[in-house]
Formats: C-alpha cells, sequence, structure tokens
C-alpha cells in the first residue's frame, strides 16, 4: 500500500452513532462498539428519554441537538468532530441495535483493500429476516442511487458505511439533502465530485431480531415517505445534470463491487450475488 494511504486501524478511526429516543439499547450498541474502537462519538437527536443518560459514563464524545434535526445533521455533525479530531475515517452505525458491532472488523479490512472507496455493510445474508417490504425498498433504492452515482450499489440504505475522511470533509461542506436523503447525496457527491466508488461487504440482516421485538420501537425509516424523498431528491439532480442516456450506459457498465473473503470471493457482481 502506497506510504501516503497508511492502514486503517481502530485507533485511527471514529464510530458515529446518530441516535434519537435509543435509551432501551444505546448502552448495549455503545459497549459493544468500544470493544473494538476507542472512538466513538454519539449524536444525540433531541432525544426525551433519557438516551443520554444511558451512556454518561462510558468513555465516549457526546454531541447533543436540543431539538430534533434529523439523521442528516446528525450525521454532519458527527462527521465534523471526527475531522476535528484528526480521524482517517468514520464508521457509521444506528443506534437502534440493528448493526452488529463485531462486523466493524470486517468493514475496517475491507477499507484497507480498498483505499479511498466507502465501505457498505450490505444486509445480504439471512435476507429471509428482513421484511418483503424492506427488501423491495431497497431493490428500489439502489436502483435510483445508481442513477446518482453512476455506478450500482448493492444495499444503498444501509446506514453501516464506513466513510474516508475525503468523503467526510466534502459531506461537511454543505451538499444538498437533509434526513436519510443526506445519506443518498453522500454517496452521490462523493462520486461525481471526488470520483468515490462503494464496495459492499456481506452483513446479516437483523431486522426480526431487532425490530421486531416487543420491547424496541419501530424503526424511524419510513419506507414510503423516505424513498420518495430520496427518489425525488435523485430525479431532480439527474435531470439537471443532464445526459440520462450517458448516466444509464454507464450505470449498466460498472456493477455493484462485493468484498466477502469469507465466502472465497471478492469481485464484482450483480447485486445480492457473489461470484
Amino acid at each position: 500500500m502506497s506510504p501516503a494511504m497508511p492502514l486503517l486501524t481502530p485507533d485511527r478511526i471514529a464510530v458515529v452513532i446518530p441516535a434519537l429516543n435509543e435509551a432501551l439499547r444505546i448502552r448495549d450498541v455503545v459497549q459493544g462498539v468500544l470493544r473494538h474502537c476507542p472512538n466513538v462519538i454519539l449524536v444525540d437527536d433531541g432525544s426525551g428519554d433519557g438516551t443520554v443518560e444511558a451512556v454518561m459514563d462510558l468513555p465516549i464524545v457526546v454531541l447533543r441537538h436540543p431539538r430534533r434535526l434529523g439523521k442528516g445533521a446528525g450525521l454532519r455533525d458527527g462527521f465534523a468532530e471526527a475531522l476535528r479530531r484528526g480521524h482517517a475515517a468514520v464508521l457509521t452505525m444506528d443506534g437502534d441495535g440493528q448493526h452488529a458491532a463485531t462486523d466493524i472488523p470486517r468493514l475496517l479490512a475491507t477499507a484497507n483493500r480498498y483505499p479511498g472507496w466507502i465501505v457498505i455493510g450490505a444486509r445480504l445474508r439471512n435476507r429471509d429476516r428482513q421484511p418483503l417490504h424492506r427488501r423491495l425498498a431497497n431493490a428500489f433504492g439502489d436502483w435510483g442511487i445508481a442513477w446518482g452515482t453512476g455506478y450500482q450499489v448493492a444495499d444503498s440504505q444501509s446506514g453501516q458505511r464506513l466513510y474516508p475522511a475525503d468523503v467526510c470533509r466534502l459531506a461537511c461542506a454543505g451538499i444538498p439533502g437533509e434526513h436519510f436523503v443526506f445519506e443518498a447525496q453522500v454517496l452521490m457527491s462523493a462520486a461525481q465530485v471526488l470520483g468515490t466508488r462503494c464496495v459492499s461487504v456481506p452483513i446479516a440482516a437483523r431486522y426480526n431480531d431487532v425490530h421486531g421485538a416487543p420491547q424496541f420501537r419501530a424503526s424511524h425509516f419510513r419506507p414510503l415517505r423516505d424513498l420518495w424523498r430520496i427518489t425525488s431528491h435523485i430525479v431532480a439532480r439527474c435531470v439537471q445534470r443532464g445526459g440520462l442516456a450517458s448516466i444509464r450506459r454507464q450505470v449498466r457498465a460498472h456493477p455493484p463491487v462485493i468484498d466477502d473473503p469469507d465466502a472465497g470471493a471478492t469481485a464484482p457482481g450483480p447485486a445480492g450475488v457473489l461470484r
């Protein structure tokens, strides 16, 4: 690896966790992350259930919004804090327990095999645990994101991602889009401005293990509402860029890249398929 791109290690990255009313599970989430990375930044988005109080004794950085500003604002603030502290990359996880901290080493290993790329924890394993409407919504989202990036992405809606520092800086520079639209716009802006690609690492879908359990709240993501926001945003940007036929050819020429050494394969292939 080039001396200009040193290996990413747990001490060189920060894990940013945006959270809204996650008091029931946030402590377990944070403690799980601390077993794999010493740098945790929790961004509380105006919670009223004691989310922050549940982790105040843990060795983490806590940022608080006085009122709900949305996931985009939480990620943007977490990125800015991580950059201020000199971290080389940011790994994001949701605060609801959907993402497993045990996947952090795998995402980090892929980031070192694909330096400078965005790494996505793609919910390609145990997909039968993912509700059908979620699978359909994610497939539709992947189709839309491809038009905005110029390449196909496996599970573009996953919130477990690793972003290089230059992508974080771009995200903090005022790119458009808030709430869940922000995550889509980061992928598109990184592709269009920096030429950054995405590589997906298969992880297990955990919907029924988390949101199907009675003691856990439902997901904040609303497929119809939020996919409409994302898709309308992408369509508007594509129309502004023009050359839709050219974009379509580019998308078809660049299938998703999936990195799964555990399965003996590190290669591009159709979404959800390793070859």
